[in-house]
Formats: C-alpha cells, sequence, structure tokens
C-alpha cells in the first residue's frame, strides 16, 4: 500500500474540541457551513451554470458527525493488512514457512484485492482533506497535517528500526544514514530504501497536499476552486500519459490522481449538494481509476499463487466510490457509534506498523511456537491493533498537539519581530 494509504483525519470542525487523530490524517469529519437561511459568502457561490439545486439545505457546523469515514477507514486499513498477509509471497512466505496460497486456500484467493484498499484511503482522503481546509488559512493546513502526520511515524520507525535489529532475518536494517533520511519522510524521493514498506502511500499523499494548497488552500477553499482544481487535475493527467515524462508522473501523479479527485468531488456533494457537474467529476474520475487499477494489478495471461480478475477489480474500485458518495448523500448517517472514532484513530498507526511488525508476529508465534495459523493471523491483527491503540494513546494524543503549538508559537514570533 495509503495508506494513504493517507495516508492519512481530524474529527471535530476547526475551532472546536480537540481533534482525534486517525489514518491519512485528512480532516475534520463534520460539515463546515453557514446555518440554513443564511447566504454564504459570495465567493463561495458556484459560477453561473455549475450552481448547486435551487433549496439545497445548507448543513451547519457540527450538524453530524461523520463517523462512518472512521470505519471506512480501518476497513481500507484491514484490507491493505490482509494483502500483506495472505495475500502475496516475499518476506511473508518466509514467516509462515511456505506460500499463503498454502496457508490460507480459500482466503488467498480474496487477499490479493486487499490492495485496493490504498485507492479506497485515497478517495477518503480527497474527501476529508476538502472538509479540513475549508475556512483555514494556508499555515493552519499545514500545522494540522505535520502534526498529524509525523508523530505517529516517528514512533513507527522506532518501533520497526528495533525490530529490525532484534530478528533482521525478517526485517533488514538500514544504514544509520539511511535511517535518518526516512526521519524526513522524503525518501523515496532521495533514492533511499523504507524503513516503512507502506510508506511509499505517505508521499503520494504530501504530493496531493502539496498540490491542493498550492492552487486551492493558497487563496481559500471554495466551491469555484475545487471544482476547477479537479476539472484540470483531470486534465493534466491525461496529458502527462501522452508525455510520458517520469518528472511529469511525479507532479502530476496520473495514476492517483483520479482517486483524490473523486473524493474532492463527493465532498462538495456532500457540503452543497449534488449537480451534474461534480457527478460527472466523480463519474470521470471513477472511469480514469478502475483503468489505472486494472492496467497496475492484471495482465492477460497471469498465473501463478495469486491472480485477480480484471471484473473483481472494477467492482471493488466502484465500491470504494460508491460507498464514500453513500457518506456524501448521508446513506450512512445511521453508522455514528462512537466506537467508530476508535476505529478512525487506531487505523494510522495500525497502516504504518502492520506489515514489517506483522512478519516479526508471525514468525515469532507460527513458527516459533507452532500457533495454528488461523490463530496466528487473528492474533497478530488483535495485537497490532493494540499496539496501535498505545501509539495513539501515548504518542499522537500528547504530542500531536505539542507539535501542532510549537508550530504556531513560530508564527507568532516571526509575526511579533516584524
Amino acid at each position: 500500500m495509503h495508506t494513504a494509504v493517507q495516508a492519512h483525519a481530524d474529527t471535530t470542525p476547526p475551532g472546536g474540541p480537540a481533534p482525534v487523530p486517525s489514518v491519512a490524517r485528512t480532516g475534520p469529519t463534520t460539515a463546515i457551513a453557514p446555518p440554513a437561511g443564511t447566504a454564504p459568502p459570495v465567493d463561495t457561490v458556484p459560477p453561473a451554470g455549475t450552481a448547486p439545486p435551487a433549496g439545497t439545505a445548507r448543513r451547519r457546523p457540527g450538524a453530524d458527525r461523520l463517523r462512518a469515514l472512521d470505519g471506512l477507514r480501518l476497513l481500507a486499513a484491514l484490507m491493505v493488512c490482509l494483502y500483506h498477509f495472505a495475500g502475496k509471497n516475499g518476506e511473508i512466505a518466509n514467516s509462515w514457512h511456505q506460500s499463503p496460497a498454502q496457508v490460507f486456500p480459500t482466503l488467498s484467493r480474496l487477499a490479493p484485492y486487499g490492495c485496493l484498499g490504498v485507492q479506497f484511503f485515497f478517495v477518503i482522503s480527497g474527501f476529508v482533506i476538502c472538509m479540513s481546509s475549508w475556512g483555514r488559512t494556508l499555515g493552519d493546513f499545514f500545522r494540522s497535517r505535520v502534526s498529524r502526520l509525523y508523530p505517529a511515524y516517528w514512533a513507527a520507525l522506532v518501533l520497526v528500526g528495533c525490530a529490525s535489529l532484534l530478528l533482521p532475518v525478517v526485517v533488514h536494517p538500514l544504514r544509520s544514514d539511511e535511517f535518518l533520511m526516512n526521519v524526513t519522510m522524503l525518501q523515496q524521493p532521495m533514492g533511499v530504501p523504507r524503513v516503512l514498506g507502506v510508506c511509499w502511500t505517505l508521499w503520494v499523499e504530501m504530493r496531493f497536499y502539496v498540490l491542493f494548497a498550492l492552487f486551492v488552500i493558497w487563496k481559500g477553499v471554495t466551491y469555484r476552486r475545487v471544482v476547477t482544481f479537479c476539472v484540470l487535475w483531470t486534465l493534466a493527467g491525461a496529458f502527462a500519459r501522452v508525455a510520458g515524462q517520469p518528472l511529469t508522473d511525479e507532479l502530476v501523479m496520473r495514476d492517483h490522481a483520479p482517486f483524490f479527485i473523486g473524493g474532492l468531488a463527493l465532498y462538495l456533494v456532500y457540503r452543497f449538494g449534488p449537480d451534474p457537474l461534480l457527478w460527472g467529476i466523480v463519474g470521470m474520475s471513477f472511469l480514469m481509476g478502475q483503468r489505472y487499477s486494472v492496467m497496475a494489478l492484471w495482465h492477460p495471461g497471469m498465473h501463478g499463487d495469486f491472480h485477480r480478475n480484471p471484473h473483481v477489480i472494477q467492482l471493488i474500485v466502484f465500491l470504494a466510490f460508491a460507498v464514500v458518495a453513500a457518506v456524501s448523500l448521508g446513506r450512512l448517517r445511521w453508522a455514528n457509534g462512537r466506537w467508530l472514532t476508535v476505529a478512525g484513530a487506531l487505523t494510522y498507526p495500525f497502516y504504518l506498523i502492520h506489515e514489517h511488525l506483522g512478519w516479526f508476529v508471525v514468525r515469532v508465534l507460527h513458527r516459533g511456537l507452532g500457533l495454528d495459523a488461523r490463530l496466528t493471523l487473528l492474533a497478530s491483527v488483535a495485537g497490532l491493533l493494540g499496539l496501535a491503540w498505545l501509539m495513539h494513546r501515548f504518542v499522537e494524543r500528547p504530542f500531536g498537539p505539542r507539535l501542532r503549538r510549537a508550530l504556531a508559537s513560530v508564527r507568532v514570533r516571526r509575526a511579533e519581530a516584524r
């Protein structure tokens, strides 16, 4: 995975109670809009020909909490976990002492599709990043992303780094210079090996944040600017494929962009109500996204222990868009249990640690202690979720706000020095 996996959300509106961090760290899960009957500021009114339907009710600030998104994030993370534990060979096969296809003959037919949890993450990320940035300055957005992403990420680096020293046959330790480069989260463009295999999705998320910040948040998030950004980014992705230049692909993210764009448009549906333009953007994003997914995950004549059906790939991508669309239309308001908030809080740290530490736990429980494979799988996931809770409780909750306050104090000192 990204996971972004993203990958990475506050669950309260700006100015409200203390946020609860969760995967992909992508913003609040409540709508922020004028009370019903109050005209929005001029710059938030959609341009002529793209306005939401007349009479569309504006949602009040804090009117409802989209806890369903918290549950969906954890679902996406568990999909990726299933893929890493039972849907591929490599290091996990060494931990099981044989191919997962032999360990789990039935489950291994479904597990290869779990990698599509990354695309699911990206759709959710587009939705919640648009939500989190509405009404915030560029500085607020920057501080929010840094304080949400880095504390748990640094803790995961330490945990996996220690595991690599204890059992290097499972996780190979990196040189000190490589490890320190990973602290920046810029190891991928620097060509440095990754401590966390899943962190490639964080690099994708980071580029999305930068693009959205430069072209939308910089001047203030409005309906018009988000729609324009979605349309231009879609076209840029298509032109990048024609150009075939690696640098262009890296900047435009032609293969991942459709999922973020679809999520952005679905948030506008949630905030302003559905209209043909927004559904057109969502539809185009799905069509481009399913094409990318099939090209990346299926090839004619595929064979071996793990293979994927292109039609199943398309179906899962459709469901990823459809379930976020259901949230934007209010169809999942019934999913409002408080436990979903806890699920959302566990998602990001669980996503960061599950792959490499999972190899470690499986090897110890199954090969070392002889525990049944099914019990090993369940115990590994449960144990990693428990560790994720500890990371959330003792790392994210105390250090995230401290980092944000420290960054804010720098801004205040610079303002006073002028």
